[in-house]
């Protein structure tokens, strides 16, 4: 990975942005699997602008890596003001692009904060069945968390145990 990426994903992880559920989102999207780790969910809030419906506010919850997180983080930046139609037209290096090009190994972080818009955005399409675990607000996990405990047949026999790391 680039000197320049680094220091990129870094300034990212000690600034966070739009990192939290949303309680009053008009839409989630939830990729990853609870058996490898990998998990990220987003949270969309829309408004109507010039007559056509625009994210107002993103957010989102991570399990994986520094980079799933910063990408997550410059995503939902970019997300707002954006029209459906223009987010839905976002590719993986499109989110990850303020990074710079992303090592072959973590490409993935791209896809996931990609793949969770992607399934977002279908969710809050009422043409479409959603797919995943947005089926519908009473039966969606309301946290990552729960989806853990929800999705992983390997976590729900042996639980889950978080360690949060003291701040310097």
């Amino acid at each position: 990975m680039s000197k320049d990426v680094e220091e990129k994903i870094q300034d990212a992880i000690a600034n966070p942005q739009n990192m939290g559920e949303m309680v009053d989102a008009d839409a989630v999207g939830t990729v990853g699997s609870p058996d490898c780790g990998d998990m990220l969910r987003m949270w969309l809030k829309f408004t109507e602008k010039d007559g056509k419906k625009v994210i107002d506010k993103a957010s989102f919850q991570s399990f994986g890596c520094q980079t799933a997180i910063a990408v997550a983080s410059m995503a939902t930046e970019m997300l707002s003001g954006k029209t459906v139609e223009e987010a839905k037209a976002m590719s993986s290096e499109d989110l990850s692009e303020p990074l710079g090009p992303l090592p072959p190994m973590k490409i993935h972080c791209g896809q996931m904060v990609e793949g969770a818009l992607k399934e977002a955005l279908e969710a809050d399409n009422p043409d479409k069945a959603p797919t995943g675990d947005v089926s519908s607000p009473e039966d969606r996990p309301s946290t990552l968390m729960d989806s853990f405990h929800q999705q992983g047949p390997a976590l729900k026999k042996g639980g889950l145990k978080i360690v949060l790391e003291e701040e310097d």
